[in-house]
Formats: structure tokens, C-alpha cells, sequence
């Protein structure tokens, strides 16, 4: 008798913007048997306030929200479709529904539960390693790891800080929430997307020289791919949705 096949589980993935997809995260959530349905919010980066209706993050075993070029300290400017991302965080909290939130996402939860998004005393682009925080171990390593980041979070109240930088905290945990500051998504593509996406004038203020950093994302590609995945795996196993640990092709 053939046995019936293993309905895959689903995921979603929300990118605020086009350019700011899963990448590396959702190449894991497939090997690890997932379906990942990937939900673009602002379709238009040149109408941030035009967006497409959130799908019902119920109907998902988990959701990874992804970063975004916009600012929690400019709500009026997405306030269209931000207030409703923020209510579904929250009723996922209620219902304990694994999120792992990178960057803006990472913010997005804080935000939601009770901590704080303000302007970094300053950017944070480039590699950067983590460290734990006092009395706690960092369970996704030091990196280093890709920063692109403008804000920085407050964890919310009963989260679990595990690692920060000197500009701020990096990682936390709630429930069975994730945040993390740092970008673990990444890889040359992506990068050099966001870079094309970017004029000469605000990557000179930031420091950046797109030749050098495509150099070193080259250099650091294995190493991160192989670390977010080992991230991601993480995630799964304190989520209680490490089950079915066969890989399948991407």
C-alpha cells in the first residue's frame, strides 16, 4: 500500500517591500519541508502607504517577517497597513504562534508587545559580530552577522535579551517569538539588489562602498548561508515545529 503523501506545512513570509524577501530564511523553511507563501506588502517602494491586504496569519504553522526601508518612528507615513501588522502580531502572541521577526521585524514585535523603536545613536551597516547578553547564552552565534539599520529596538517586557552590539540589543526572544536586529536572510543577490536600489549620496553618508561590500558578502556568503540556516533551525526546534526533519530540495 503507498503511503498517502505528507501535506507540507505552510509559512509565511511578509516583505514590506519587493526587494526584501526571505531569502536565505525561506531557502531554509523549504528544505525543512515547508510551503512558503510570500506576501509583498507595498508592491510600489515610491507608495509606501499603498498596500496589499495582509493574508490571515492564523492559516500558517509560522510567519517570518522580513526588514523594510521604512521607520516605526514615522508611523503616519505607512499608517495604512502598519497598525494592522502590529494587531496581528499581538493576537499571534495571544495564541502563541511562532514568529521570527529580522530588522523591521524584529521591531515590529517589540513594538507590538510593549518595548520601544527609536533612532540608533548611529547606522549600523556591515558586518558586525554579536555578543551575549550578561548571564546568557547567544544560541545562534557571534556572526559576524549583516547589519543594515537605522532604529533599534527596546525588547518588550518578560522578553529574554540574548546578544547585542554597543549600539544596542541584536536578539530576543518571547514565547515563542524571535527578533533579531541583524539581517541573517542575506546573500550576494540580495544584497546587491538593496545596493541597486540605493543612490550614491545616502551610501556615502552611511560610509558604504557597494564595490567593497559585494567583496566581502562574496567572502562571508558560505559562512552566513550556512549560520542563518543553523538560525532558522533554531527557531524550529524551540517553536516545537522541528517534527518531519527530512530536507527537501529547494
Amino acid at each position: 500500500m503507498r503511503a498517502d503523501p505528507v501535506t507540507p506545512r505552510r509559512a509565511l513570509v511578509i516583505a514590506h517591500e519587493p526587494d526584501g524577501p526571505g531569502g536565505q530564511v525561506s531557502v531554509r523553511l523549504r528544505q525543512r519541508g515547508f510551503e512558503v507563501v510570500t506576501h509583498v506588502v507595498t508592491p510600489d517602494v515610491a507608495a509606501p502607504n499603498e498596500a496589499t491586504p495582509f493574508p490571515d496569519f492564523a492559516a500558517f504553522e509560522l510567519v517570518a517577517i522580513m526588514g523594510s526601508i521604512r521607520s516605526l518612528t514615522r508611523k503616519d507615513e505607512i499608517d495604512s497597513w502598519v497598525h494592522d501588522e502590529l494587531d496581528r502580531i499581538r493576537d499571534a502572541a495571544e495564541r502563541d504562534q511562532p514568529i521570527l521577526g529580522v530588522c523591521f521585524g524584529g521591531q515590529l514585535i517589540a513594538d507590538a508587545l510593549g518595548g520601544a523603536v527609536e533612532e540608533s545613536p548611529e547606522v549600523e551597516v556591515g558586518w558586525r559580530s554579536i555578543t551575549p547578553a550578561p548571564g546568557v547564552d547567544n544560541p545562534v552565534g557571534p556572526g559576524p552577522w549583516m547589519e543594515w539599520h537605522h532604529d533599534r529596538f527596546t525588547p518588550p517586557p518578560g522578553a529574554e535579551l540574548l546578544a547585542t552590539t554597543p549600539v544596542g540589543p541584536q536578539l530576543f526572544t518571547l514565547g515563542r517569538m524571535v527578533g533579531t536586529q541583524f539581517h541573517p536572510e542575506i546573500d550576494h543577490e540580495h544584497v546587491s539588489v538593496w545596493l541597486g536600489g540605493a543612490d550614491a549620496e545616502y551610501l556615502d553618508g552611511v560610509g558604504v562602498d557597494p564595490e567593497a561590500l559585494l567583496a566581502e558578502i562574496a567572502a562571508h556568503d558560505d559562512r552566513n548561508t550556512e549560520q542563518c540556516h543553523a538560525l532558522v533551525d533554531w527557531f524550529l526546534e524551540r517553536s516545537g515545529l522541528a517534527e518531519h526533519p527530512r530536507e527537501e530540495p529547494v
